[in-house]
């Protein structure tokens, strides 16, 4: 068995024993339900943020047939709390640290009214730098450029705060570029760039083919927590310390990192019969929402999808996980 099949085992398990039964509202054969156009917002199409959000539109139009559900690839979550305050977008994935930034900060100087469907699974930050530079902590990247993330994603704001967590500054100590991460990866080969920083799921198969060649080291980024926290506390911002799993890549077993939850976010005005219909997917079909290589638990747990941080849920919400939880 491997391991997407064993994590989407104990996913199966868990939503089973919890509520049992099949979907409640799936419409599939009687043409019932929610209806219309669904816009989701996700990320890069190689990354984490894309290959969930066409297993979601899958699940959606099958449980769904009323529902289409077109999938956007963008630069990540700030590009996404954008789409969907200017309309342009119906859902998001979004980073729980960047939908705090959405409630008023300097990035959002006006808040961006959010609401979340639910929590779906916890990415990682992975600095990987090559494994030829002389780079072992975040410190050490004073005069080595880096790619901090595409302009627009999640990452890219971290990656400024990590810097500046360790000491430096960004763009004077530690020049900085903002790549897609396909080119971020070209420009680590060529040797343009020692590290990038990503927020995804492990192992990111653009990483492991880097892992192959040139071959990489992950920096630990446990111990910048704190900073990167802010007053709120770690619990507020969505971030965790984590290891990443033994597995996922060939030196990066037992490395101390951030883990960063994740979640499906709309505007106020989605049709709460959508939201509710969305979180029923969410919870009785958990096991449908794991993209391949997955090696760990990063992905949604039926107990963890109210926890939203301070980002409210929808009311559709609300309602379909009272009527499925009591």
């Amino acid at each position: 068995m491997n391991r997407r099949t064993a994590l989407r085992a104990a996913l199966a398990t868990a939503t089973s024993g919890t509520l049992g039964g099949l979907l409640a509202g799936d419409h599939a054969r009687d043409g019932s339900g929610p209806s219309g156009l669904l816009r989701l917002a996700t990320g890069e199409p190689t990354a984490f943020y894309a290959a969930f959000g066409r297993l979601l539109a899958t699940q959606v139009e099958a449980a769904y047939p009323g529902l289409s559900c077109r999938v956007r690839t963008t630069a990540g979550s700030v590009t996404n709390i954008e789409l969907l305050r200017d309309g342009h977008a119906d859902l998001a994935l979004v980073l729980t640290d960047t939908a705090r930034a959405a409630q008023g900060t300097a990035l959002f100087p006006r808040p961006v009214p959010l609401r979340a469907i639910g929590r779906v699974y916890e990415t990682y930050l992975q600095f990987a730098v090559r494994a030829d530079a002389p780079v072992r902590a975040v410190a050490d990247l004073a005069g080595h450029p880096v790619s901090l993330g595409a302009a627009g994603s999640g990452a890219a704001l971290l990656g400024a705060r990590l810097l500046s967590a360790a000491g430096l500054s960004p763009g004077t100590d530690v020049p900085v570029r903002h790549l897609r991460l396909a080119d971020a990866a070209d420009a680590l080969r060529t040797g343009s760039v020692v590290g990038l920083l990503v927020a995804g799921g492990v192992p990111l198969p653009t990483l492991s083919a880097l892992d192959r060649d040139p071959g990489l080291r992950f920096l630990p980024l446990a111990g910048l927590l704190p900073a990167l926290a802010g007053g709120d506390g770690m619990a507020g911002a969505g971030l965790e310390e984590v290891s990443l799993p033994q597995s996922a890549y060939r030196s990066s077993a037992g490395v101390a990192t951030v883990g960063v939850s994740n979640l499906l976010v709309c505007r106020p005005d989605l049709d709460p019969a959508v939201a509710g219909a969305l979180t029923r997917l969410l919870v009785q079909r958990a096991p449908e929402f794991v993209p391949e290589h997955a090696v760990g638990a990063q992905f949604l747990d039926v107990r963890s999808l109210i926890g939203t941080g301070s980002v409210p849920l929808h009311p559709g919400a609300v309602e379909a996980y009272r009527s499925l939880h009591g």
